[in-house]
C-alpha cells in the first residue's frame, strides 16, 4: 500500500466508532464494511493527504483512488470520491472508464450520487469540445446500460431529471 493510502486507511480507522459503523451499516444496508468515521473525518483526512503529499499528479490521484476503492470499506470508498472531487480539474474524459468501474461496484446512492454530481458533472463542464463529445458518448452508453447505478450516474451527471431508484 502507498504511504498516502496507508495514511488514509489508518486515519479513518482511528476516527471510526463501532456504534456509528453498526448504525451506518444498518441504515445503508450494504455488504461493505464500515469503520464508523464521520463524513467530516473523511474530508479532513483527504485535506491532510493533500498537505502531506503536495504536488500529487493526475496519475497519483487516480492510483490512490483505485487503491482506496479496492478494499470494500465504505469510508475508504467515500475518501476516493472526495479525492476525485478535490482534484476534478486534473481529470479528463479518459478517467470515465475508472469512474465507471467505481459506479458499477458502488451499490449505494451515497457513493454513486457524489461521483455523478460532484465529479462527472464538473468534469463535463470543463472539457473542451472534442473531449466533451467523447465523454457524452460514454454517458449515452451509461444511460442505456443494464446497470441501474450506471444509468443513475449518467442522468445525474448530465443534469437530467433524477431517477427514482
Amino acid at each position: 500500500m502507498s504511504d498516502a493510502g496507508s495514511f488514509v486507511d489508518a486515519t479513518l480507522q482511528a476516527e471510526g466508532d463501532p456504534y456509528r459503523a453498526a448504525a451506518d451499516k444498518a441504515r445503508l444496508g450494504s455488504d461493505l464494511q464500515f469503520y464508523g468515521a464521520s463524513v467530516g473525518a473523511v474530508r479532513g483526512t483527504i485535506r491532510d493527504v493533500a498537505r502531506r503529499h503536495p504536488g500529487l499528479t493526475h496519475d497519483d490521484v487516480t492510483a490512490l483512488c483505485s487503491e482506496l476503492w479496492a478494499v470494500p470499506v465504505f469510508e475508504r470508498r467515500l475518501a476516493a470520491v472526495v479525492l476525485l472531487q478535490s482534484n476534478v480539474r486534473r481529470l479528463d474524459n479518459s478517467d470515465l472508464t475508472r469512474i465507471e468501474g467505481f459506479v458499477r461496484s458502488a451499490g449505494l446512492r451515497e457513493l454513486v450520487d457524489p461521483l455523478a454530481v460532484n465529479v462527472v458533472g464538473p468534469l463535463l463542464e470543463r472539457l473542451d469540445a472534442p473531449g466533451r463529445a467523447r465523454a457524452e458518448t460514454v454517458l449515452e452508453r451509461w444511460a442505456g446500460d443494464t446497470d441501474r447505478w450506471l444509468r443513475r450516474a449518467a442522468l445525474l451527471a448530465t443534469g437530467r431529471s433524477e431517477p427514482h431508484l
